[in-house]
């Protein structure tokens, strides 16, 4: 059923009132949907494009009423923060000091060469590089080949992002991606190391992901369908038309995501198909040129398994037979079915078992206890197991097993809230650790200037919700100090408490800045993720706010000078908090904010829909899971009440949280509530879901959202001319 009402207040430029523009105000074009028997209302649905496949793939296709009404909202959000462009000028200055122009990345060794990346000063994009190995420790210029220049490969273009780079076995190709739109669709090229030039051959539509096989003379890619869904895999031989690549897997199942990896072994390429809850894993022999997939072990409703190879064996993390926490098990790789799997980490509770990685002799995985991030090396052969682990009461902690198999090191990467990353390699026979970079902050940084500190907050049921916390050592915690609260809980994504250049302006400028490490994520296990997702959604919320309000309590902040933050299913975080606990925030920035989740989870034809419903529940076809999202959803829970001061963001190009979603909020929110403000929407006109790609390009849009939170908390925002 639908029905059309037409007010004709178009969104065109503002005009302005008292020296302050009047708010865009949408037109109202009123469509009723009936679902399990309730009547929807939504008056914008027309700012969703009918073209909207299109416009992902060409911005320029946006009709044109949609495009006036964005416009309108960019011009009304550019003259309102006019008073702050001095400030964020002084923002992307700061932030920029802190990242070394020149910066490179470690050299991983493979073979004959070190591989890494670097940038030339002033650069957005990197350079692609390598360099014999037996010069490792040398000048980084010293014999340096340069495979690909993403900067040059970038001019003239709106948006540039490469995606993967991956040099060939035989070290004489180099497979590249990269995206043009923002619509996460990757071309793959492939570039001659001798020559310089690309080769014919290209793949468009693809995730960008590139898995070589081992003869170097052909290689594995993921394919995007007209819905934008990665459902394929595909072999692409070199020199054939991409027309002729052979089809290994077409995933008929919607709901699922089709990935690509290889082995740490390169011995198997690895197709693992999954939505949030299910995984089921599919292996290619790379030494064969023929070889076609073989199924490990088939899907089954909740049971999830992550593929490495050593040896005879496969050694696989999985939460089967209730490893709630997951464990590690081995299998015959003759014999892979479950029923052959033999418990080699045994499950643990409390201890969540993050991924696993094999070297040869050795199994590492990464797991997190109470919290905190611990490395554990296991002798495959004795079975005795030593660990990589600190003491600092919140830190960031991350692995990279490189390309090398048969090799003694591991490289691991340690970071705090207050210390800069340093990326060390440890030697695996003898225990020694090498620190080969700390990451360099330019203008300078002082570790002992600033203060780390770990808190929980009891939620409403007695849950003890963890509170990551930084602010300079000199900053009064009497509740004078304003508070920048960021918050994600979706998906089983924990917030690492690790280094972050960028919200040091704020800390600098006397915030606190605090993490919520709510329930949704899995920053206390997998059960905290399980008591915030589906019809436990509501938890993450209230966890915020519980946060929130503990932060204030503790003196940390008060509860007139937090600012909450949080982005895509964070941004949905922040909808919600705005809909239930207004007057406690002084502010909210909600980046890419997936806000129309009703109306969203309810439209199958959009690309995550079907694999999101595991995460949210299937709206469709299940009344309870409709009723509990239409509870929560914060586009459809607006209310007549005052809203403190929120900027949204948003991508024109996003396939994740297409851009209609914050434009629909913001129009809705201003229709609905009966004070405060001022509401404010910012979309990228030539990017997606990440925002801008340039490492430099992207400040701009921090320092945005800073600049906000600053006048927010500071100066207020003066009557805008309506709300």
């Amino acid at each position: 059923m639908r029905s059309d009402q037409h007010r004709q207040v178009r969104g065109t430029p503002p005009s302005r009132r008292g020296g302050w523009p009047k708010a865009p105000r949408a037109e109202i074009r009123t469509k009723e949907t009936v679902v399990h028997g309730v009547v929807l209302r939504d008056d914008y649905d027309w700012l969703r494009a009918a073209n909207w496949k299109d416009v992902l793939r060409n911005p320029d296709a946006l009709p044109e009423d949609i495009r006036n009404y964005v416009e309108a909202e960019n011009a009304y959000c550019k003259t309102l923060m006019a008073p702050t462009r001095t400030l964020q000028r002084a923002l992307v200055k700061e932030m920029r000091g802190r990242i070394k122009e020149d910066d490179s990345s470690v050299p991983q060794p493979d073979g004959p060469f070190l591989y890494y990346s670097r940038y030339r000063k002033g650069a957005e994009h990197p350079l692609i590089c390598r360099r014999p190995r037996g010069l490792m420790g040398r000048r980084m210029t010293t014999r340096e080949q340069i495979m690909l220049d993403a900067d040059a490969l970038s001019e003239g273009k709106d948006f540039f992002d490469l995606g993967d780079t991956a040099h060939s076995p035989d070290h004489k190709l180099l497979a590249w991606s990269a995206d043009e739109a923002g619509s996460e669709l990757h071309t793959i090229r492939i570039r001659d190391l001798e020559s310089g030039a690309d080769l014919p051959d290209q793949v468009k539509d693809t995730t960008g992901d590139i898995v070589w096989a081992n003869d170097s003379r052909s290689f594995f890619y993921v394919a995007l369908d007209a819905d934008h869904r990665p459902s394929r895999v595909l072999r692409h031989r070199l020199g054939t038309p991409d027309s002729a690549d052979e089809l290994l897997h077409d995933e008929a199942d919607a709901g699922m995501f089709v990935d690509i990896d290889r082995t740490q072994s390169s011995r198997f390429l690895l197709i693992t198909i999954s939505d949030h809850e299910t995984s089921e894993t599919r292996v290619v022999d790379l030494d064969a040129a023929d070889a076609k997939p073989v199924l490990i072990a088939p899907r089954l409703v909740g049971r999830q398994y992550a593929l490495e190879h050593h040896g005879k064996d496969f050694l696989i993390l999985t939460n089967a037979a209730d490893a709630e926490d997951f464990k590690i098990v081995s299998v015959p790789m003759s014999e892979p079915a479950p029923e052959n799997w033999r418990d080699l980490v045994p499950h643990k509770p409390g201890r969540l078992i993050l991924s696993h990685a094999c070297l040869k002799g050795r199994l590492i995985r990464l797991e997190r206890e109470d919290g905190l991030p611990r490395i554990i090396i296991r002798d495959l052969a004795s079975g005795a197991e030593s660990s990589i682990a600190f003491e600092e009461e919140a830190y960031g902690l991350g692995m990279d097993p490189g390309y090398e198999f048969d090799t003694d090191t591991l490289r691991f990467i340690y970071a705090s809230m207050a210390r800069p990353a340093e990326t060390y390699d440890y030697n695996l026979a003898t225990g020694e650790r090498t620190l080969l970079k700390r990451q360099e902050i330019p203008s300078g940084h002082d570790p002992a200037a600033y203060k780390v500190r770990r808190i929980f907050a009891t939620a409403n049921d007695g849950a003890r919700v963890p509170i990551s916390i930084l602010h300079r050592v000199d900053t009064p915690l009497d509740g004078s100090a304003p508070c920048l609260l960021y918050g994600y809980g979706s998906y089983g994504s924990a917030m690492s408490a690790s280094f972050r250049t960028r919200p040091l302006s704020l800390v600098d400028r006397g915030f606190v800045y605090a993490i919520a490490h709510v329930r949704g994520g899995t920053d206390k296990g997998w059960r905290w993720y399980l008591d915030g997702k589906r019809e436990n959604k509501r938890n993450t919320f209230t966890d915020f706010i519980a946060a929130a309000k503990t932060l204030a309590d503790a003196g940390f902040t008060s509860r007139s000078r937090i600012v909450a933050e949080g982005g895509s299913a964070g941004g949905m975080l922040m909808g919600a908090i705005a809909n239930m606990a207004p007057e406690l925030f002084a502010g909210i920035v909600a980046e890419v904010p997936f806000v129309d989740v009703l109306n969203t989870i309810l439209d199958d034809t959009l690309p995550l829909t079907p694999p999101e419903w595991p995460e949210w529940g299937d709206p469709i076809r299940d009344v309870k899971a409709f009723e509990t999202i239409r509870s929560y959803s914060p586009y459809d829970n607006v209310a007549a009440q005052n809203y403190p001061p929120i900027l949204a963001m948003g991508g024109l190009t996003d396939p994740r949280v297409t851009y209609w979603e914050p434009a629909k909020w913001v129009a809705r929110l201003r229709a609905t509530m009966t004070g405060g403000g001022p509401i404010m929407l910012h979309t990228n006109m030539e990017a997606g879901h990440g925002g801008a790609a340039g490492r430099f390009d992207s400040l701009k849009e921090t320092a945005l959202a800073y600049a906000f939170a600053i006048q927010t908390v500071g100066e207020g925002w003066p009557d805008a001319g309506g709300v």
